[in-house]
């Protein structure tokens, strides 16, 4: 085959052995050694698309995007295959983190996705939006990882749902920007429902302007704590009882398939992380069916601070006898 008039041929021994030694730093994480490496494999291959789709890689494990469709384009224009390719994938990161809504569309419609007709948006972004339903999103992956809900708005980014714990710095409402290959999955209703991917987090997309608070509730019943949440909801925005809905997991566990509802047992079968090696935690997309109920719970909230105080006062209204709350402090 030829490319630009040059016979197409198999990488050098060189190009190997450069190629393989970055690839080892980059897991070391270190990334401009690699840099320099993936550099001299492109100048002694520049043929290759696979030369320029490393660098793309590595541009993009550092977060830096335009140098990352630069190659991306590059690794595109050489390849063998019209459609399907993951080279195609990595340019759509790229672009929708450079919100670049054009080159986005083209490399999902290249990488074989059915996009939906255009809308005619001056910004272009809604013509590169392909809405994926539900998934969740692994927070932070290399730190304190917690893993929660979201709705995917395209293949590469996810709106968050949950509330998340003040550790991952993460609020509800923010989109974040992920990777193209799921890292585990969850799976609803005790193993017989449906099953979503677990995407992890590359940065933050789109952040919210919506507080999350902490408040200790008194809540007689479930039925208690499901009405502030139905409140929450219907003023736009959310609760969460993060006592029953947020579990630690192991790492292991984490990464493969799990039941999401899993909280009949007075301990979590897969709480078994160890001292110094903290497991992930993970968000239920549901409440666990746990038989015990202490009416004391820490719940999550994520409302404006006009708004909060007013929610909580309101539902203590309609069931005075059993529902209160102290304590609310806004932590994210």
């Amino acid at each position: 085959m030829k490319i630009f008039g040059r016979v197409r041929h198999r990488p050098s021994p060189t190009w190997r052995q450069a190629t393989d030694q970055a690839f080892s730093l980059i897991d070391d994480g270190r990334y401009d050694d690699a840099g320099a490496l993936l550099t001299r494999a492109a100048d002694l291959e520049p043929w290759l698309s696979e030369s320029w789709y490393n660098l793309a890689l590595l541009h993009k494990f550092r977060h830096d995007w335009a140098q990352a469709r630069i190659a991306g384009l590059r690794a595109v224009a050489l390849l063998d295959r019209p459609v399907g390719a993951p080279d195609w994938w990595n340019l759509g990161i790229a672009a929708t983190a450079l919100q670049d809504w054009p080159l986005a569309r083209r490399a999902w419609q290249a990488y074989g996705l059915r996009m939906p007709a255009g809308t005619g948006s001056r910004s272009g972004e809604e013509s590169a939006r392909l809405p994926l339903g539900s998934a969740a999103v692994r927070l932070s992956p290399e730190g304190e990882a917690e893993v929660v809900w979201g709705r995917r708005l395209d293949p590469a980014r996810v709106e968050v749902l949950s509330i998340p714990l003040p550790s991952s710095g993460r609020r509800w409402g923010e989109v974040v920007l992920h990777d193209g290959v799921p890292h585990g999955e969850r799976d609803t209703a005790g193993g017989g429902g449906s099953v979503y991917p677990v995407f992890d987090e590359i940065e933050l997309w789109a952040p919210s302007p919506v507080p999350t608070w902490l408040v200790l509730l008194e809540a007689d019943a479930p039925a208690d704590r499901d009405a502030l949440e139905r409140l929450a909801a219907e003023a736009g925005y959310a609760a969460e009882d993060w006592s029953s809905s947020v579990r630690l997991l192991c790492r292991t566990c984490s990464e493969s398939r799990m039941p999401t509802d899993d909280g009949s047992a007075a301990r979590d079968p897969h709480d078994h992380g160890e001292p110094g090696h903290p497991g992930h935690l993970s968000h239920l997309s549901e409440h666990g069916s746990g038989h015990h109920w202490s009416p004391e719970r820490e719940c999550g909230i994520a409302a404006p601070v006009g708004l909060v105080r007013g929610l909580l006062d309101g539902w203590v209204a309609d069931s005075p006898s059993t529902r209160a709350w102290r304590d609310l402090e806004e932590v994210c």
